[in-house]
């Protein structure tokens, strides 16, 4: 087998270092010779070769979607990649739930929302809601959390108000409709809005959602962002020893015995 090269990374496809992919596109024409001749000829302008029109097909009036195959001689350079990292233990919900009645010796208080005109809430319901997703149960479900889930299509003041109102330790935010980076802009709305009110610090804030990185979370002001795959005990144990900072934090000021883990 060949040896990876991580200094110049490339994509796999038969074999090792290949540079063969695939990639989707769609083009505001109708399917025809000319259409699959234009997308091959798009794909070798980006700088691809072995183009390779796997399908082509109608997906509307003057739209045509394309899968195609094609193979790249450019690699990264995995081996200089630096990019924040969540880290923290992994820990089942039973563990995390000992811990927070242990250590937090409450629950936690989570308000979750999907803001502006996002109304998709599968991602929010997969983390708040009891039944959870792919079998990581919901934070509703753990005694260590009390979960106020909003739902979507929430004001950010109102999404504000309600966190205030119950005295939450922590805002999840979720973020699925991305056209025009309007999830970015939303974003920054709810930080924005937090620090006219003076409470910027108040709440641990989690954004999650398809587009939503952890390194572009924290260049917005938040302490975490969750994507694609991220489970509820993810965001449970995040929340959790963020919470465990600030309790240490707080019993250091006032000269207090810090908490356990």
């Amino acid at each position: 087998m060949k040896e990876i090269d991580f200094n110049s990374l490339k994509p796999y496809g038969d074999t090792t270092d290949d540079g063969a992919l695939q990639m989707s596109f769609t083009l505001p024409i109708e399917p025809s010779a000319k259409a699959r001749e234009a997308a091959t000829q798009l794909v070798r302008g980006w700088g691809f070769f072995d183009v390779k029109i796997a399908h082509m097909s109608k997906i509307g009036v003057n739209y045509c979607l394309f899968v195609v195959m094609a193979r790249t001689d450019k690699g990264v350079d995995y081996a200089r990649i630096e990019v924040p990292d969540l880290g923290g233990e992994k820990r089942t919900y039973k563990e995390i739930d000992r811990l927070i009645l242990a250590n937090v010796k409450r629950p936690i208080r989570i308000v979750g929302a999907c803001t502006g005109f996002d109304a998709h809430t599968v991602g929010l319901d997969a983390i708040l809601n009891m039944k959870g997703f792919d079998g990581d149960i919901g934070l509703e479900r753990y005694r260590g959390f009390r979960v106020v889930n909003m739902g979507s299509q929430v004001p950010t003041e109102e999404l504000i108000d309600r966190a205030v109102k119950e005295k939450a330790d922590a805002i999840l935010l979720s973020k699925v409709v991305s056209q025009k980076d309007i999830h970015v802009a939303d974003m920054r709305d709810l930080i924005m809005r937090l620090s006219k009110r003076g409470l910027e610090g108040k709440f641990i804030i989690v954004a999650g959602g398809p587009r939503v990185t952890h390194k572009m979370a924290l260049e917005l002001g938040y302490d975490a962002g969750f994507t694609i795959g991220a489970r509820p005990s993810d965001v449970a144990n995040f929340v959790y020893e963020k919470m465990i900072e600030r309790i240490d934090k707080a019993e250091f000021k006032t000269g207090k015995k810090k908490s356990g883990k």
